[in-house]
Formats: C-alpha cells, structure tokens, sequence
C-alpha cells in the first residue's frame, strides 16, 4: 500500500507485510492461532501467526499431530471470557 505524498515530508512510503514461513517445528506440532485467520488462511493460501510467534501456512489435519507447548502455555496464560 503506498501512502500519498505529504507536503511535510514530500517523500512516498510503501508498506509491506513480510511474510517469512519460520523454518523448525512448525511441521511437527499443531499451533494456536485466531481461528477466523486460520479460516481464512486455510481458504486462500495465505500465512498465519501462531501465539507462539510461528508463521506458517495450515493445510493439514492439527488433531494428527501434538499441540505445540508454548502455544499452550501461552493461551492458558491468557484471561477467560
């Protein structure tokens, strides 16, 4: 997305999501993450951030594999509803 020119600062300003899928476990756990951008990533392809800080993009079964621990820890940590 690239912003108009500001008289102030008379220079253009692009920004960009940078997507880098992280490279480790990701493959061997399920992760938690918001489920409408689960939703919504599973749908079009598109990466999603794990509690745990994880970028990956879903496109397998999460109950085949072990949740992964600091994103329980994590979710557990945070207040009920």
């Amino acid at each position: 997305m690239t912003t108009p020119t500001t008289p102030e600062s008379g220079t253009l300003t692009e920004e960009r999501t940078d997507y880098r899928l992280d490279e480790g476990d990701h493959e061997r756990f399920s992760h938690y993450a918001d489920k409408e951008k689960i939703m919504e990533a599973m749908v079009n392809g598109t990466p999603v951030r794990a509690l745990c800080g994880k970028v990956w993009v879903p496109s397998r079964d999460p109950k085949r594999f072990p949740v992964c621990p600091e994103c329980k820890e994590i979710f557990e940590s945070l207040p009920g509803e």
